[in-house]
Formats: structure tokens, C-alpha cells, sequence
């Protein structure tokens, strides 16, 4: 049973060691150039992190389930939490007891404040089953702030309701390395992930409602309906449409003004139903809705289209939250959202329909992260969960940001990309850092003994069937055979500029002799370090080598942030920068990809980072191509763009932006305990 501690029973020193850590803090600290901050950096009382709020964990063997260990544990009111970053409560508001959303105006209050140190945390080619990335972002955060006294903010993706419900489980963390309450992490949080869905399917609503109301109506009734006469009996053009008129190269400030061809222009949007790209969402897994046709109902009269619906955190809303760097940022970003073409070949813009206004209205709130705490009472800041086989695949940068303020100079920001570091990592670099102007220091890849059999051939793993005995018994050569897939990775993301540490996820099942080879494997291919971590079944005490090793990265970085192409390259030339990088000898289009790629570059989309849409699960686009592949031929199905969020994405094979329901889904072990109203059962 674990029990809530006072906070500084973790720590045994004596006042006068508190008191000189406290003024070495404030040495490095940059003072506000504000008069009237709300920020006190400088009282002696409140300076370090841990000494106020770290827990000391009683830690079991074996592990308990992830849900039990998260409800052994009371939550520190997350007002606590906040003052240790010293966030006074006019910088957030309240979600109830353990949750508070943090104001975009620390940013600005803090703008005089020097960054900490930045750290991603990536991995190898996973598992079905995943490899730990979020549990050793956890864990690597719990190690920095609970026992090496450092200023730290882990920073993570909402995980969405789809893996929660179906294969994969939450997000937040496991074993003693967690996100809390983990059930409020893992199901609606904030309302973050429902107001996406209610945005974007709000202008999907609205793509289909304007194509039906020009087919029954002439260019000048359309005109009246969109301006209609105030009670004095004059029309006007309200804000967003002058967007519109501006767009078309219109002056002119009143509806009377225009000309016949001016008002067809205006008022007649002309959407090509071929074209349109925005689909509907929700934020579950439901493959029956992949493919679905709309508008059978009598009163549509027969304008009915084939559509379908995508998961939620696969709506580039997601990406524009996770990308916006301000308010007025995302009130762009959402307006510019391209939704399809006009017949004549134009884009046409969330703005163009007139509702980028009210999208951001929608998403007022959700820009502002989520505070939340860690099992040994570190701060956490949960914001944004684009997928990263299907999207970028990273948290916000507002939340990156705040954070890197909040901690200082030598404290730590630690943020999670998705999947493996050809995926996850790459995109931070090349899209998230772009837009960002953030640099990292060090990026972790965090690999398991499992993983790398896998890729020295051993047999198959599939989620929701026991090991195969291969994976619980010691075989070096296996291990060793799968460091290829390690290497690669370390090799590409060295490329970077960044200092690389390899964190090895300990299971129980493997021998010294396999860690050994792994370690050994990493440095040789030119690995900062390589440390064994054991915070699943530890929490921090089981990384404090893992955070001593990024601690000293960090330190010792010495080249600049390197991108892996130039936004200048065309289309084609950045999509195979990034195949060189899987492996792949050159690259496949097909007739649609080769048609899309005209038309961005034609509209002027070519100098937009790239997204590659592709499985997780290899570094070719064949999912079954285990290790580290070379000479293949990465086949593009198709080119779509996310202009709001600013990146285009080619989709190699198949990728379904629509997950499926295996046979027996997570929800068979989700419950509630009515007696104590405790959710029981998630993973």
C-alpha cells in the first residue's frame, strides 16, 4: 500500500543545505523585466521544486496493476503543485481538485526569464505492445525532480479514448511512473479532445450546408441571405467576410458595391465535392464509420456524398492546437484550414465559409495546457495528442514554452514524441522545432530487450497473446542481431546536432548479459550514454542514472539544431530526404500523389514542412520489414495537406486515420467501483 507523505521525507538534510541549494538556485535565475510580475523567484521559501512536494513511494513486488498504484496514492491539490512553479492562481483556473488549465498569459509575463534545458524523449521501432516511452518521460522527470533536486516539467500528449478503450490502453505512464489521477488523465480530462470534435465537426457541417444552399439559390439571393438588412434596411459585410473579399482582391466595403461578377465571386464558395478532404470525427475507435455516405435524408434532396469519419486526434484542429503559438496564432491557423477546391481549382478555407471565427471560439479554452503531477508530485503539463503515424505526434508547443520558462535556466523540460524516432523525433525536429525556434539538447531513445528480439528475428508479438517463449529467456545473439534497428536510430538522430542517450526499459526477464550487449551496442554506434532504467517497478529512484546521464548531455551540447531538409526543397525533394533517412533507395508515386503534389506546389503550398503518414511499426512502409531495412521503395498513395497546422502529409500504403476494435478490447476490464466511485481496470 502506498501512502501520501510529507514533502520533504524523501529528502534527509538539514536547514542550512535547503537554504544553500536555494541561493545557488536563485544565482542562475533572470530576473523579470516586468514590474507588476505576479512570479517571485527570488523568496527562499518557495525555490525548490522538490523539497516542497516530493513523495516518497513504498514500491511492491511484483508491480501491482497500473490503476491500483494510482489510487493508492492521494493526490496533492494541484494549487500546490502550481505555487512550486510559482504560479499564483491568477496564472490558471481550477478543473476540480488535481487538474488546472495555465493561462497563455505566463508566457508573456515571463518573457524576461531564461529556458531550461530541452529534452525529447523517442525510441526504437516498437512493439505492438509499446516500449515505455511515456512511463520513461515519467520516470526520467520523477528521477530530476524527486531525487536530484532539479527544477523539472514533464510535458505530454492527451492520450485519446481510442487506444484507451481499445488495444494500447492510456497514456499515462506505468508502475511507479505515472501521470495522477491516471483516470482523469486517460478519459476527458479538460473537455480538451471533445471541443476539437465539436470544431471540426462544425465545419464539416458547414462544407455540406453551403454546397446545398448554392444548388437552390441564385448568386444574388445568396448575397442577402449571407448580408441581411439591418433594421434600418442596409447591408453590410461583417468581419470575417472581408477575409473573404480580401482574398478575391475585392475593396470594395458594402454589398451594394459589388458587381454581378463580384457577387458570384463572393457569395458562390463553388466547393468541388471530389475535392473535399475534411471528414467528421470521434474520439473512439469505430471501423464501421471509416466509409459512410451522407445526405440520404428527404429534405437533402438527393445530394448525397461519400465520406467517412476520422478519430479525433487525427483532425488537423489537433495539429493547429498543437502547433498554434499564441491565440491570434491559432485564429489563423484555424481560418487558413484548407477543407477542399472550388471547381475552378482554388482552395477553399474554413474562413471562405465564414466560420474560422467561431472554430476559435470552440478552442478558447482548450489552448491553455493542463497541470497535472506525477506519483512523486513533479509537475506535469498535458496538452494536445496528435498521433504520430497519422499526424506529428507531439505535445503543444505553448505547453513547451510555458514550461521552459517556469523551470529556469538548469532546470529541465521533458517532452514525449510519439512512436519511434523516425516518426516521433523527426517531426519534432523538422515541424515542431520550425515553428517553434526551440532548441533541444538531448534527445532519449528509450529501447527494450523485447523490442530489439523482435527485430533480430524473433517470432512475431501481437497485443493481446502471450510472449513467445523467445522473449522470456536470455539470447544474446538475438539482442544483438536487433541493435541494428537501435543503431539507425541513433544515427539519425545524432544528425540533428543532438546529444543522444539510450534509456533500456528493464523487465524482469532480462539478463545482465542482454543489458550488457545493448549498452555496449549503443555507445558504438555513437550514443551519448546508455543507462538501464528500472522506473516502472521503481519510479524516479529506478532513473536517477537515466536523469544523471541527460543532465550531462545537456551540458555538453555542442552543435546547432540541424534540420534534415530545407523548406525551399520542392515537395518531392523533402519526401525523399526523409525516405533516404528510413533507408529507402527512392521513391514510388502514384498517379494521385503525382496530381496532388501539382496542385499544392500550383497553389503555393510547396514551402510547407513534411508530415509523412506511415506505419509505426517499421522503418519501410511494410510493417513486417523488421531491423533496419535498406533498398526498398517507399511507395506515396497520396499527398493531402494541413495548411491551417502547416505541414503537408503523404500517406504511404495504407494508413487508416480511423482505428479499429480488436475482438476483446481494454473496455472489457474498465469498471467502477460504485461503493468508492473508483474507476478500476484501465491500463
Amino acid at each position: 500500500m502506498l501512502l501520501r507523505t510529507q514533502s520533504l521525507s524523501l529528502f534527509i538534510f538539514n536547514q542550512s543545505t535547503t537554504e544553500t541549494r536555494a541561493h545557488k538556485t536563485q544565482a542562475f535565475q533572470i530576473k523579470p523585466t516586468k514590474q507588476d510580475s505576479k512570479f517571485d523567484f527570488f523568496d527562499d521559501s518557495t525555490m525548490s521544486s522538490s523539497s516542497k512536494t516530493a513523495r516518497k513511494l513504498q514500491v511492491a513486488s511484483p508491480v501491482p496493476a497500473d490503476i491500483d498504484i494510482a489510487n493508492s496514492v492521494e493526490p496533492l491539490h494541484i494549487s500546490e503543485i502550481a505555487k512550486e512553479l510559482h504560479l499564483s492562481p491568477d496564472h490558471y483556473d481550477l478543473y476540480g481538485k488535481y487538474k488546472a488549465k495555465v493561462l497563455l498569459s505566463v508566457i508573456d509575463e515571463l518573457k524576461g526569464y531564461g529556458d531550461g534545458y530541452y529534452v525529447v524523449v523517442g525510441g526504437i521501432t516498437p512493439t505492438p505492445l509499446g516500449e515505455g516511452k511515456s512511463t520513461t518521460t515519467v520516470g526520467l522527470c520523477q528521477a530530476l525532480g524527486a531525487f536530484q533536486d532539479k527544477k523539472v516539467v514533464t510535458c505530454l500528449r492527451q492520450p485519446s479514448q481510442g487506444p484507451t478503450f481499445g488495444i494500447k490502453g492510456g497514456a499515462a505512464g506505468g508502475g511507479y511512473s505515472q501521470v495522477i489521477p491516471m483516470d482523469e488523465f486517460n478519459l476527458h480530462m479538460t473537455g480538451d479532445i471533445h471541443a476539437i470534435t465539436a470544431a471540426n465537426n462544425l465545419l464539416a457541417a458547414a462544407i455540406d450546408t453551403r454546397i446545398f444552399h448554392e444548388a437552390t439559390q441564385s448568386d444574388k439571393a445568396l448575397l442577402n441571405r449571407l448580408c441581411p438588412p439591418n433594421k434600418e434596411g442596409k447591408r453590410s459585410f461583417n468581419d470575417i467576410m472581408f477575409r473573404r473579399l480580401k482574398k478575391l482582391g475585392i475593396s470594395k466595403t458594402t454589398p451594394e458595391e459589388l458587381t454581378p461578377e463580384e457577387v458570384k465571386q463572393f457569395a458562390r464558395l463553388d466547393i468541388d465535392p471530389d475535392s473535399i478532404t475534411w471528414r467528421r470525427v470521434m474520439d473512439i475507435n469505430d471501423r464501421f464509420l471509416r466509409k459512410i455516405s451522407i445526405g440520404q435524408g428527404p429534405d437533402e434532396k438527393g445530394m448525397v456524398r461519400e465520406t467517412g469519419f476520422d478519430i479525433s486526434v487525427a483532425s488537423e484542429i489537433m495539429a493547429v492546437l498543437a502547433l498554434t503559438t499564441s491565440l491570434a496564432d491559432m485564429r489563423e491557423r484555424l481560418g487558413k484550414m484548407v477543407i477542399g477546391n472550388s471547381k475552378a481549382g482554388d482552395p477553399v478555407t474554413a474562413d471562405d465559409l465564414g466560420v474560422g471565427g467561431a472554430l476559435t471560439v470552440l478552442m478558447k479554452d482548450a489552448i491553455n495546457p493542463t497541470l497535472m503531477q506525477t506519483l512523486e508530485g513533479t509537475p506535469v503539463l498535458v496538452h494536445a495528442g496528435p498521433f504520430a503515424n497519422i499526424a506529428h505526434g507531439n505535445s503543444s508547443i505553448v505547453a513547451d514554452k510555458i514550461a521552459l520558462k517556469l523551470v529556469g535556466p538548469g532546470g529541465f523540460v521533458v517532452t514525449e514524441a510519439g512512436f519511434g524516432a523516425d516518426i516521433g523525433t523527426e517531426k519534432f525536429m523538422n515541424i515542431k522545432c520550425r515553428y517553434s525556434g526551440l532548441t533541444p539538447q538531448c534527445a532519449v531513445i528509450v529501447a527494450t530487450i523485447r523490442a530489439l528480439k523482435m527485430h533480430g528475428g524473433g517470432p512475431d508479438v501481437v497485443a493481446g497473446k502471450p510472449l513467445n517463449k523467445a522473449y522470456v529467456t536470455e539470447d544474446v545473439a538475438l539482442v544483438e542481431a536487433g541493435c541494428v534497428n537501435l543503431a539507425k536510430h541513433i544515427s539519425n538522430t545524432k544528425a540533428y546536432g543532438v546529444n543522444v542517450v539510450v534509456a533500456v526499459n528493464k523487465f524482469s526477464t532480462d539478463s545482465e548479459a542482454e543489458l550488457n550487449a545493448v549498452r555496449n551496442a549503443a555507445l558504438a554506434a555513437g550514443a551519448y550514454d546508455a543507462v538501464i532504467c528500472t522506473h516502472h517497478a521503481h519510479g524516479g529512484k529506478g532513473a536517477v542514472d537515466l536523469g544523471i546521464a541527460v543532465q550531462k548531455a545537456c551540458e555538453n551540447v555542442t552543435q546547432p539544431l540541424k534540420f534534415l531538409y530545407p523548406l525551399e526543397c520542392s515537395i518531392k525533394e523533402k519526401i525523399e530526404a526523409i525516405a533516404k533517412s528510413y533507408g529507402a533507395s527512392s521513391v514510388e508515386y502514384s498517379e494521385q500523389a503525382e496530381k496532388q503534389i501539382e496542385m499544392y506546389s500550383k497553389q503555393g503550398f510547396s514551402g510547407l514542412p513534411i508530415c509523412m503518414a506511415k506505419t509505426q511499426y517499421s522503418f519501410s512502409h511494410n510493417a513486417s520489414e523488421k531491423g533496419a531495412p535498406t533498398g526498398f521503395v517507399l511507395p506515396i498513395r497520396d499527398v493531402r495537406a494541413s495548411i491551417g497546422a502547416g505541414f503537408i502529409y503523404p500517406l504511404v500504403g495504407t494508413m487508416s486515420t480511423m482505428p479499429g476494435l480488436p475482438t476483446r478490447p481494454c473496455f472489457y476490464d474498465i469498471d467502477l467501483d460504485t461503493t468508492t466511485g473508483r474507476v478500476i481496470g484501465l491500463s
